[in-house]
């Protein structure tokens, strides 16, 4: 079984939480793939001060903060694709979805032992934007660098989304969301081949042969 985590980076439950649960639909409607969701809403999540304090107890975790965080590392490391998605805010992503990126600072103790660990594993990403063109490809390249700093192996949805799905709500939350057509078949799009690699990774001889 392939499991697919969606992770919202919203404080709302609107436009951002409807596209990303669309393509998770889309990703578990493959044979052998399940899903689970994180949404960031509500969560208290403390800023990683760098203080490597994981890094000396040797911890993939945050040894510093015990917080929201404690129960979202293992449905992290437990996946095998990720579906990441943002409201754009002032051009990038949301403070909520940076604080959680930082706060992996701790798989540095995971890739010095095994540096192919995340490349087995899938990433996308999807952003959505009050305005047409509103920020959502500065969103889209901030979830890229996150997944580019781990190591995950990066997909888009093909011709015509090449970086990630690119959505455009009109401000009027999941209703203006669900209007923009051509926004939600490329998360869908997103969910599809994220779930498709993840499957084609993990059943590869390089899978079998790494830790």
């Amino acid at each position: 079984m392939v499991k697919i985590l969606g992770v919202c980076g919203s404080p709302r439950n609107a436009a951002t939480e409807y596209v990303l649960k669309q393509a998770l639909e889309s990703a578990a409607s493959l044979e052998g793939v399940e899903t689970d969701l994180i949404t960031l809403r509500g969560k208290k999540i403390n800023f990683c001060i760098h203080c490597d304090k994981c890094v000396r107890d040797n911890s993939s975790y945050c040894t510093l903060h015990h917080d929201d965080m404690d129960e979202l590392y293992d449905r992290f490391y437990q996946a095998d694709g990720y579906i990441i998605a943002s409201p754009v805010y002032e051009m990038g992503v949301t403070g909520q979805l940076a604080t959680f990126f930082n706060r992996f600072r701790g798989t540095y103790t995971i890739l010095k032992e095994n540096p192919s660990y995340f490349s087995k594993k899938v990433g996308g990403a999807i952003a959505v934007g009050g305005t047409r063109n509103g920020g959502q490809e500065c969103t889209i390249n901030c979830i890229m660098g996150f997944y580019h700093t781990q190591g995950i192996t990066v997909v888009n949805g093909g011709l015509g989304c090449y970086g990630g799905a690119a959505v455009w709500s009109q401000d009027k939350k999941a209703l203006g969301a669900q209007e923009d057509l051509f926004g939600i078949k490329n998360a869908r799009l997103i969910g599809e081949k994220v779930a498709t690699m993840a499957k084609i990774i993990k059943t590869s001889e390089f899978a079998q042969q790494t830790p």
